[in-house]
């Protein structure tokens, strides 16, 4: 994650004005290796006053960025014999196309191609501290310039080996796609030059890094690195590793959320089952390996389990709604202007990755080696070594590449109980979650209820209120390591620590008078987790509703009337963007309307335009086994991240944010009764489906504006569900306020829980769509 070699005092330079000078490592190796550094020089101070809001002078980006600039230098940038270069990265490559950028950076500042940079994943290595966590759209914001320092360093350090090999000077040098040639025609390969390029000792060094008028791959478009494996099955998951003794392992788990296991009356017949090897209990329910996960399948059905309560016992939406409006905090006295106000809830929401929660473990009575898709490894390394009782260097965890996450991989439940599988069983153990697992006793976005007070007088708005109440989001992991980990656990500490999560996460891009925001949790008894953006959708969802009823209510039109309050000119032209690409203020059919909605946060701006379908025919067209309901038939999505690394990836992250936000507001929720959630299945819980997906869809990406990347994997899911909600509120004539829309229709018969994994369909392909 963050670091870099902070820049010391602008020096010209022939190849472009101001070109600022940065401190790198060559370190002794018997190749090439390269790191950045970090220099004490502060960064020059902005001018002019600054803002009240606090997320304009530091916000939660900027944070992690600075927590993890000290351990920059540890992380390398290696030449091989090959030619090819090598770098591993500390973050999680989860289908959000880092790996594809970091590589894009390396190969634009080395000038060798794209296809010889080998982008991996590093191991837990907790001596980086805060710099291994992949969230908050943090990773190219923070890793962008110590990769390119890093690559700087040994970019040059070829030029001067050749320079060596060839007789002449390093500026007399060329290098182009990994090849470096004299003036004289002779020329030799990077892989030939790194053994003479490296260090016997380390040693500090001082870089230029290339100026952006000379970019040629940064910027580009270009497919990702992993996309041929990936569509011929070539491309390596966690259940794909080929483990020596790893057998699959499933658990048998609790009809109620967290409940526990009590006595096992069959444990002996189920042992006997043919293909289980063996039956054990453990924290979280009863655990079993064997041959093939259909014979885990079959034996966990075949349990008779008597459990423990669990930690929502009896709770119900219904209740679950009554505790957060007792936690809600005042709003004051009313106004005593005009004002407008609403309150919005928010149910419980499944974080839907598309890949099984799952991992491997191979614990020894002396060591553990664990191999998980993680996005905070370290806490994961350190509190599987603490369960174990083992040394942390005693425990080796893998990162893996994971097929999706929208934060769900910021823990380690599968990674915890594997470990203590194995453990038990003294065997390699390969554990999947059941989907019906990670629905009813996984990670959930909170339940929340969002109540927005904004006090106006004639054109003029004087003051701004949001009181957010959720159900607690575990931040358990913290900022990637055990320390801020432990804190946010702790009965104060979380408390704290979740308030200044949400402050610094939280923009107010309109000019709105006095504008306060604030953060109430109650509730621990979930498993929460920081879903996509976390607080961001609920809080921006709610703002922006509010916002077109004030507009309405003043006789405005929505655009106008946002574009004339907005306080950042590059929000403005977002915004302005997404009217004019949208034709925004086009006539209609009744039942059908158009919806506008903006969102800032972590150096970006966005705007999404959409069209919503609320007639009759099409709310009632029949799908089976879903709630059809309303179509997004169009959107545009604007995006501003500063300076774009790869443009198409940053498509595919709008597209996938527009998904989120579709089904958020219409179809995507999960329904708690009796303790537990009734969805089972991805049968039963309706991310957005083919049938429901625009039939016009286009994302527009601004030129750069900063010159430096802004965060973008979390950033478009906030206006995107706004955006929709507005439209849905403007085709129906009122304004919606419990999400998702459809929540309270129950289309699907609820699997039991008894036993915790249904049967699978006897019909075969009839359900594959």
């Amino acid at each position: 994650m963050p670091g870099d070699g902070t820049a010391t005092t602008p020096e010209p330079d022939a190849r472009g004005p101001g070109r600022r000078r940065f401190l790198g490592y060559v370190l002794a190796a018997p190749t090439l290796v390269a790191a950045a550094g970090t220099s004490s020089a502060p960064p020059a101070a902005a001018d002019g006053i600054p803002s009240p809001e606090i997320t304009e002078l530091v916000d939660l980006n900027d944070v992690m960025t600075a927590a993890a600039l000290p351990t920059s230098g540890l992380i390398t940038v290696e030449v091989n014999e090959d030619g090819t270069v090598s770098f591993a990265l500390p973050r999680a490559e989860v289908g959000q196309g880092i790996t594809t950028s970091t590589a894009m950076l390396i190969a634009e500042e080395m000038d060798v191609p794209v296809e010889r940079v080998r982008v991996t994943l590093a191991d837990a290595r907790p001596e980086l501290l805060f710099n291994q966590l992949t969230g908050g759209s943090n990773t190219t914001f923070s890793t962008y310039t110590p990769v390119r320092v890093a690559a700087a360093v040994a970019r040059q350090r070829l030029l001067n080996a050749a320079a060596v090999e060839f007789g002449v000077e390093p500026g007399d040098v060329a290098l182009k796609d990994g090849v470096l040639s004299a003036p004289d025609g002779r020329s030799a390969g990077i892989g030939e030059l790194s053994g003479k390029a490296a260090g016997r000792t380390s040693e500090r060094v001082s870089v230029s890094l290339k100026p952006r008028d000379r970019f040629t791959v940064v910027g580009r478009p270009h497919t990702r690195v992993d996309a041929l494996a990936a569509v011929t099955g070539r491309k390596q998951f966690t259940l794909d590793l080929d483990v020596p003794g790893a057998l699959p392992t499933m658990v048998c788990r609790p009809p109620t959320i967290n409940g526990r296991p009590g006595t096992v009356s069959n444990l002996d017949e189920v042992r006997a089952m043919p293909g289980v090897t063996d039956v054990v209990v453990i924290s979280t329910g009863v655990a079993v390996r064997a041959e093939t996960f259909g014979r885990c399948i079959d034996a966990v059905r075949a349990l008779r389990v008597s459990w423990k309560p669990g930690t929502a016992e009896g709770k119900s939406d219904a209740s679950v709604l009554e505790e957060l409006r007792a936690a809600e905090p005042p709003m004051g006295l009313p106004p005593l202007t005009p004002s407008v106000e609403g309150s919005f809830t928010f149910h419980f929401r499944s974080n839907s990755a598309l890949e099984p929660n799952c991992a491997i473990a191979d614990v020894r009575p002396d060591r553990a080696e664990i191999w998980s898709s993680l996005k905070s490894p370290i806490v994961a390394r350190q509190t599987i070594a603490a369960r174990l009782r083992l040394p942390v260097a005693a425990v080796k965890v893998h990162v893996t590449e994971g097929g999706g996450s929208f934060g769900r991989k910021l823990f380690f439940d599968a990674a915890l109980e594997a470990a203590e599988v194995s453990q038990k069983t003294g065997r390699p153990v390969k554990l999947m979650w059941h989907r019906a697992d990670d629905s009813r006793q996984g990670r959930t976005h909170p339940m929340a209820i969002s109540r927005v007070r904004v006090a106006y007088a004639g054109d003029t708005v004087l003051g701004y209120k949001q009181r957010h109440t959720s159900v607690s989001t575990d931040l358990g992991h913290g900022l990637g390591e055990l320390l801020t980990a432990m804190a946010a656990r702790l009965p104060v500490g979380d408390i704290g620590f979740s308030e200044t999560f949400f402050q610094l996460s939280q923009s107010m891009p309109y000019d709105f008078g006095v504008n306060s925001r604030l953060l109430a949790e109650t509730d621990k008894g979930f498993n929460t987790g920081s879903m996509r953006n976390v607080y961001s959708p609920d809080v921006t969802y709610a703002r922006e509703l509010i916002v077109d009823r004030l507009a309405a209510r003043t006789g405005k039109d929505a655009y106008t009337f946002r574009r004339r309050f907005l306080r950042d000119d590059r929000a403005r032209a977002v915004l302005d963007k997404a009217a004019e690409a949208g034709d925004w203020g086009r006539t209609m059919p009744d039942g059908m309307a158009q919806g506008i909605a903006l969102h800032t946060e972590y150096h970006s701006a966005n705007a999404v335009l959409v069209e919503i379908d609320c007639r009759p025919e099409t709310v009632n067209r029949r799908v089976r086994d879903g709630v059809t309901g309303p179509r997004v038939t169009k959107a545009v999505v604007v995006v501003d991240v500063g300076l774009t690394v790869n443009p198409r990836g940053l498509e595919a992250q709008m597209m996938g944010c527009l998904m989120d936000g579709i089904a958020q507001t219409l179809t995507s929720g999960l329904h708690l009764r009796d303790g537990h959630f009734l969805e089972a299945s991805w049968d039963n819980y309706f991310y957005t489906r083919q049938w429901n997906t625009p039939l016009e869809f286009e994302v527009i990406v601004m030129p750069d504006t900063t010159g430096e990347p802004g965060g973008a994997g979390e950033l478009g899911v906030a206006a995107s569900m706004a955006a929709v909600a507005c439209a849905y509120g403007r085709a129906t004539g009122t304004m919606p306020t419990t999400f998702p829309v459809n929540h309270g229709t129950l289309s699907f018969d609820p699997k039991p829980t008894v036993p915790p994994i249904p049967a699978s369909p006897a019909d075969g392909l009839d359900h594959v769509r």
